[in-house]
Parts: C-alpha cells; sequence; structure tokens
C-alpha cells in the first residue's frame, strides 16, 4: 500500500512588536539565557531611561510560535545640543540586539530603523560588541576589557603582570581595606570629585541611588579606605550570570599615590571571584586614553566594540564625546566652576550624552 505523503506545514512566522508591560517577565527571563544578552538588556534600564532621565523608549520583541527569540531595547535621545538620535542604549556600554535567530536580528533591525524614521530621528546608533551590519558606518572610538577568572584567588592574583601586581601589594602594605557599601553616598562624592577633575558633567545622585534600587544586589558599591577610615577611591559593579562588571569608579587625587585604585580593583575581583564569578568585564575605554592603558597593564587585551549608525539625517557619525576637539574649551571651563554650580547644571547636559 503507497503511504500517504504528511501534509506540509508552513514555516510559522516571525513578528515584531513592541514591548507591552507583560512581557516583563518573559522579557528578563529570556535575557538571563540567550547567550547575546548583557546586564544592559535586562528591563530595569527601561525603567531607569524613563523615569530618571525622561527618555522614551521604543523596547521592541522578536517572537515565533508565541516565544520570544530577540529583543531589541531602544531609547529616544533629544537634544538641542547634539540632535535627536535613536539608541541602544544611552550610558550603557553594550546593546543593540540580543537574539537566538539571525532573522529575529536581522529583522528587529528594520524595524529599528523604520522605527527611527518614523521619530523623525537624524540617526539610529547600536552598541554591540560584535559587528552585525557591515555596510554601516561603525565607530572605531571604543574598546573593552575581559578576562577569564581564575576558581582561586591566589592565582587571579599571581595572573596579573609583575608590575601591575606590585601596586596592588603596595596598597596592601599601606593598609588599605575595601567595604561594600549599603547606599551610593560615599560613592557618589568620589565620583563627582573625579569627572569634575576631568571636565565632564557629573550623571545625577539619583540616577546611581535608581541603580541600586532598582538591581538590587546585581548593583554593588565598593569603597576603599585609609588605615584612619578616609575614603579615597570607589566602584560601583553590576553582576549578570556569572560575570562582574566594574561600571562607574571615582577616587580622590590621593589615591593615585596610595595605590587605591589597583587595590580597589584586585578587591573586586577578589570578592567576585569569591561570590563565583568566572569573567571580569573591566568596562569600556576610548582608545588610546589613560583608563585604556590601565587596564591594559593589568593583562586585559582590548577588544573592539561595534557601535553601528544607519545615518538617516546626517551625513557623518556623531563625535558626542570628551576626545572631540571642539569640546576642549568647554572641558577646561567646566573644570574651573565650583562644585555647586556643576552638581547642578550637570545632569541637564549629561542626560542627552549618554
Amino acid at each position: 500500500m503507497k503511504p500517504v505523503d504528511a501534509p506540509l506545514r508552513a514555516p510559522v512566522a516571525l513578528t515584531v512588536r513592541e514591548y507591552r508591560s507583560e512581557d516583563r517577565q518573559r522579557w528578563e527571563a529570556f535575557v538571563r539565557q540567550c547567550p547575546e544578552a548583557t546586564f544592559f538588556h535586562r528591563i530595569g534600564w527601561k525603567d531607569i531611561l524613563e523615569q530618571i532621565f525622561r527618555h522614551r523608549c521604543h523596547y521592541l520583541v522578536a517572537e515565533r510560535a508565541g516565544q520570544i527569540v530577540g529583543v531589541l531595547p531602544l531609547a529616544e535621545v533629544k537634544s538641542l545640543l547634539f540632535g535627536h538620535a535613536l539608541v541602544s542604549l544611552p550610558f550603557a556600554a553594550y546593546g543593540g540586539v540580543a537574539a537566538i535567530e539571525d532573522e529575529a536580528t536581522m529583522t528587529l533591525h528594520e524595524a529599528a530603523v523604520w522605527t527611527a524614521r518614523g521619530l523623525g530621528a537624524s540617526h539610529l546608533e547600536l552598541r554591540d560588541r560584535r559587528q552585525k551590519e557591515p555596510a554601516w558606518p561603525q565607530h572605531d572610538l571604543y574598546f573593552t576589557f575581559r578576562k577569564e577568572l581564575l576558581p582561586d584567588i591566589e592565582a587571579n592574583m599571581l595572573a596579573i603582570p609583575r608590575k601591575q601586581r606590585a601596586m596592588v601589594r603596595k596598597g596592601i602594605q599601606r593598609g588599605l581595606a575595601s567595604e561594600v557599601d549599603a547606599d551610593v553616598n560615599r560613592f557618589f562624592a568620589l565620583y563627582a570629585d573625579n569627572v569634575h577633575r576631568h571636565g565632564t558633567p557629573a550623571l545625577p545622585k539619583r540616577y546611581f541611588e535608581a541603580l541600586a534600587g532598582t538591581f538590587g544586589s546585581d548593583c554593588e558599591v565598593l569603597t576603599v579606605v585609609t588605615a584612619q577610615g578616609k575614603p579615597v577611591s570607589s566602584v560601583l559593579s553590576f553582576y549578570f550570570r556569572d560575570e562582574v562588571l566594574a561600571y562607574y569608579g571615582g577616587d580622590l587625587i590621593d589615591a593615585r599615590d596610595l595605590a587605591a585604585n589597583d587595590f580597589k580593583y584586585w578587591e573586586l575581583m577578589r570578592r567576585a571571584c569569591a561570590r563565583g564569578c568566572r569573567t571580569f568585564d573591566y568596562g569600556r575605554s576610548k582608545r588610546d586614553t589613560g583608563p585604556y592603558d590601565f587596564k591594559k597593564n593589568w593583562g586585559f587585551a582590548p577588544e573592539p566594540l561595534a557601535y553601528e549608525y544607519k545615518l538617516l539625517k546626517r551625513e557623518t557619525i556623531p563625535q558626542n564625546n570628551p576626545s572631540n576637539p571642539k569640546f576642549r574649551a568647554f572641558i577646561a571651563t567646566w573644570r574651573r566652576l565650583p562644585r555647586p554650580v556643576v552638581n547642578t547644571i550637570g545632569p541637564w547636559i549629561v542626560r542627552s550624552l549618554g
């Protein structure tokens, strides 16, 4: 008897739509499992961008057969000074699509371009760790620094290059200690002092408070104090899966002579190892800057980040960063302004930089 052919099944279509509030748990669960996802894909960032910076978010979800197969967080940034952009994501080192299918990535990119055009944005910016749109212009300024953490704490110490390891031991010999803070107060004082010295506006304190409140134990402040208990250096870090990301830092001028920054990052590494982390992420830095060289001295290899742009109403990639020569006069002036002034007006400027 001739077998009956099985009926052909039409492929299940991929759909893309705007995020809805009822997607929250599904979005977060997908991000936890998707290999491409980062801490910045967590849904809590949407709350912070909307509530703290008043940026309108356009988060996109790709589904197949009712299952999420890709997500793309986007935020609209509008400024008289810096223009109108759709970005994934402001204030984030990483962004772009997190997907488990190539088709989802391409379809989400198409939806993002369509959304940017509809908003009247001058450009779309996607901050990826790897290139996904070879035909798009790409910024080659930013690099990330990531390295495997060894299971043994002492092995991590010995993996630090000799000269840098000597700086860590110098901090230990000077009686420095690290403390995990219950709030962002000491961190913010050191951070604000640091960015003022470098001539850039500080993010508002309520932003860091929102990070701690939103992400709980996955957002940690580690502060280094002298033997006399004086705070001299601090870092705010993010934990995601088995990674630790050292993201925001601050210090006093005294920190360099005390080797407090070297000690700080060793203490973060040591504590992360004890916590079970397997990757230490030093965050992003601009090419050929002090932080870039500092991270290389720890034995971390720079990895170029793929910041890709779809230019819609402009012909060149925006250069809204302190390395742009046209901001030199502003930076020099900002350094001379009194602290109360910069802490008041700084957040209004920096919200549009991202």
